[in-house]
């Protein structure tokens, strides 16, 4: 989901992997814990977006695909902060 800069209410158990376009990326401990050696790529395509996330009625949506970190990508990877 894609909220309004200052709409997403942080919890200290966020997890912020990075930004995207300038807008920071954040998910749950839970979920990063699950994704944590996947590299994450998220692609904005043609189609119908989700109810309550901003690419609604532009006629895009988010896609998110996956694949594994190699063993030299883990090694090198920096560390992410959780919400402070």
């Amino acid at each position: 989901m894609c909220y309004p800069e200052g709409e997403l209410f942080l919890g200290s158990a966020d997890v912020k992997l990075g930004e995207i376009a300038g807008a920071p990326f954040y998910m749950s401990a839970s979920q990063f814990d699950y994704w944590k050696h996947t590299k994450l790529i998220i692609d904005v395509v043609p189609g119908r977006g989700g109810m309550f996330s901003l690419e609604n009625g532009h006629g895009v949506r988010f896609l998110t695909r996956s694949e594994m970190f190699t063993e030299e990508e883990l090694e090198n990877l920096a560390p992410v902060d959780t919400f402070a």
